[in-house]
């Protein structure tokens, strides 16, 4: 059986009580050693294969997949965040379905909600942001157009970009383009709930001169939208005393 498996964002009691147990009795590990902590290794049983992906191709990930298979193994493939989003996942599962193997998933933590708590914010605030969209900017790897930072931006709703800091520049213009004033907040968190996490609180206008004071190149995201602020909200309907529900009337 192959289990995919949500890591978190980064700190390794992050994951969930789920995909610690599955990792615990797996046989087999693949974990993507780029983003994920080899911590996680410190988890497995004696005896137990290890695996790190950042340095394999999908065609040897999947040829370890088939041969676990075969040999009635358990087998983890642990992805950073969730492995829902930008966790590449798909092409390995239409392998698994080409093959008959079976396979599950177990969601985890994405970076977002970490960086969320490292800033001390909640991105849905009544009367501000009744939105959070999660994206990245065109780089190496495109996206279709209809997706670009400068057209998402028309909504004006909370935004966090992925893999897109080295970009700052970029984004900063499309964002403006897009309909965010210069004056709108915005952070740089830089491996949210790691040890060595960073929080970087700027607006849209300074978002590259902050990405490039930092350093900061990878492994961080770009928040953006007046809920950063977390000001000037409207109060909650659910808890408010004239508003009721089928629990209070």
């Amino acid at each position: 059986m192959i289990h995919f498996v949500g890591a978190g964002p980064g700190a390794v009691d992050l994951i969930t009580v789920r995909g610690q147990r599955l990792i615990e009795k797996t046989d087999v590990l693949i974990y993507a050693g780029s983003l994920v902590s080899d911590d996680f290794s410190d988890l497995l049983k004696p005896g137990a294969s290890l695996y790190n992906s950042a340095y394999m191709t999908l065609e040897q990930v999947c040829e370890i997949f088939l041969k676990s298979d075969e040999m009635g193994l358990d087998l983890v493939r642990l992805h950073t965040g969730d492995p829902s989003l930008f966790g590449a996942i798909a092409e390995q599962q239409a392998f698994l379905k080409k093959n008959h193997i079976p396979y599950d998933i177990t969601p985890g933590v994405t970076a977002a909600f970490a960086a969320a708590a490292a800033l001390g914010i909640e991105y849905t605030l009544p009367g501000i942001s009744q939105t959070l969209i999660l994206t990245r900017a065109k780089g190496r790897t495109p996206v279709p157009d209809r997706e670009t930072i400068e057209a998402l931006s028309a909504t004006g709703s909370s935004m966090a970009i992925y893999l897109s800091v080295k970009s700052a520049a970029e984004v900063k213009e499309a964002l403006l383009l897009g309909g965010y004033k210069e004056t709108t907040p915005a952070a740089i968190v830089y491996r949210a709930s790691w040890p060595d996490q960073r929080v970087i609180r700027t607006r849209v206008a300074e978002l590259d001169r902050a990405q490039q004071e930092s350093g900061i190149e990878k492994t961080a995201l770009l928040i953006v939208g007046d809920a950063l602020l977390q000001s000037d909200f409207d109060r909650s309907c659910l808890y408010d005393p004239d508003f009721s529900t089928e629990y209070r009337k």
